[in-house]
């Protein structure tokens, strides 16, 4: 009579990976590592960061270019042929035809300083004037001018773009990283709520097939009078709740698999299955490493930083519009005129050209003044939220380092509690088909195994997700102890 206990002992034991009806098609098996690779490739979100990327990648280099030098080749060619208003020497006025064809040439290259904020060109120009009507034409050569434009007193938007640009270039290009470790991140969430739905699916699957062979095995003993009827019916009871929990199991399933499939970028008809790894070396982390890794490579830093010098830019341009305004333009050059083009460069005078233009503000009724007020006290609210948000910025880094060493102990308890509770499981099921056990005791420890299984699934689960978001933060990888690399293969320059 020991034979068949210990037979259906045998059969009601849950099998790793058992499933009670094999899929018509092989799924496609993914790990973790895996599932982060092809997000951070297929994924939209990782696309858009790439695209953001390049984005202020081009922006950057549209900024440094700005400050080296330009060459331009610019000509302006026109025919005139109508009566004008023509100023003769005495003074008089007279309407005259004008048959007039017009073409020029010229070669500059332009330089922005950006020390002062001026702008330095050099140019060579060639113009030749056809009298079309008179069958005659005129040159006018310049082969050298130089010109300097500089605003005084203004404000030197070029200077203070030196400041912006690169922080905020440094900005991006530690989003981007970040942007893929959050990714990662991500990925943690709807790989390991797929790893529950499948997990909440084998545990149905597993008690269904359990309790149908429970079940069939109480109607025998009820026909011998070993068990009430209540206790059998109770079994029957508990193998068609099975049922239907196995048909729910399978909803999740699905649904879970559909959102996963979305995320990383494949097709909808891909079956996929994923493993969750048991195999991780406990390791603990330094929180005050964690905060200097945060602020040597996480984009927050530059944030505040760029927050800082945008406030400090308007208080700039606020002051510079309250004081004198002084436009200077200085040329210098050399030209020379003449009907035959070998001319034009022979012997050329010196020609000189300096302006300057003066705005002096002298009654706006404390307009001015009231903008560098604002200016100002809105630069100090920015420097006290940023003392603020980098303060915050550090708890969180500390914080989160903190759930992690915790949640790194908590994987170790519920690994051991998922052992001992499916233990307890098979003991009290080998207490129940001895008799010396009642249903209660056997259903407390299937709820308590079911309950281990999925408490260790979600420990799991939230462990990877603190892990990288940690690295996210950090651009670190605590567990191989080195940087991490995110590298975009960006245009070759032209």
């Amino acid at each position: 009579m020991m034979k068949l206990p210990l037979l259906l002992l045998l059969l009601l034991l849950p099998r790793p990976g058992h499933t009670a009806a094999a899929d018509s098609t092989q799924p496609r098996v993914l790990t973790l590592a895996e599932a982060i690779r092809l997000a951070q490739e297929h994924s939209a979100e990782a696309r858009s960061a790439r695209h953001n990327y390049r984005t202020a990648y081009w922006n950057y280099r549209s900024f440094r270019a700005n400050y080296l030098p330009s060459l331009q080749l610019k000509s302006s060619p026109y025919l005139n042929r109508q009566i004008n208003r023509v100023t003769q020497p005495d003074g008089t006025q007279r309407f005259l035809s004008q048959n007039l064809l017009s073409t020029d040439l010229a070669l500059e290259v332009s330089q922005n300083v950006w020390l002062t904020g001026g702008s330095l060109s050099l140019q060579t120009s060639l113009n030749r004037l056809d009298e079309l009507k008179l069958g005659t034409k005129e040159y006018n050569a310049q082969p050298i001018s130089v010109g300097y434009q500089q605003s005084l007193f203004g404000h030197n938007a070029q200077k203070w773009e030196r400041r912006i640009e690169p922080v905020r270039f440094s900005e991006a290009r530690k989003s981007y990283a970040e942007t893929l470790e959050l990714v990662a991140s991500h990925t943690c969430t709807y790989f390991f709520r797929l790893a529950t739905a499948q997990n909440n699916l084998e545990i149905a699957r597993a008690n269904s097939a359990s309790a149908d062979t429970l079940y069939r095995y109480a109607r025998g003993r009820y026909r011998a009078g070993s068990i009430s009827e209540n206790e059998m019916l109770q079994l029957e009871v508990n193998q068609l709740s099975e049922e239907t929990n196995v048909m729910s199991a399978q909803m999740e399933v699905d649904d879970a698999m559909q959102e996963f499939r979305s995320f990383l970028g494949l097709a909808d008809g891909i079956a996929l299955r994923v493993t969750a790894t048991d195999s991780i070396t406990p390791f603990e982390v330094d929180p005050a490493e964690a905060v200097r890794l945060a602020y040597a490579n996480s984009p927050e830093p530059e944030t505040f930083q760029l927050r800082r010098l945008e406030g400090r830019r308007q208080v700039s341009v606020a002051k510079a519009e309250r004081r004198l305004k002084a436009d200077l333009y200085l040329q210098f050059g050399l030209s020379q005129t003449s009907s035959l083009l070998e001319d034009t460069y022979r012997h050329p005078s010196q020609q000189l050209y300096a302006s300057i233009s003066v705005v002096i503000p002298l009654l706006d009724w404390g307009k001015a003044r009231g903008k560098v007020k604002m200016a100002e006290s809105q630069n100090e609210l920015t420097e006290m939220q940023v003392v603020q948000a980098q303060a915050d910025f550090e708890q969180n880094v500390r914080k989160m380092t903190r759930q992690f060493n915790l949640q790194a102990r908590q994987l170790h308890v519920a690994t051991r509690r998922r052992q001992t509770a499916q233990r307890r499981y098979e003991v009290a099921l080998k207490l129940y088909l001895a008799g010396k056990s009642s249903l209660l005791d056997l259903n407390a420890a299937i709820q308590e195994k079911d309950t281990a299984q999925r408490g260790y699934i979600g420990t799991l689960s939230t462990y990877w997700s603190l892990y990288y978001g940690l690295r996210s933060m950090t651009q670190y990888d605590f567990e191989r102890k080195c940087a991490l690399e995110h590298t975009l293969e960006l245009p070759v320059e032209d």
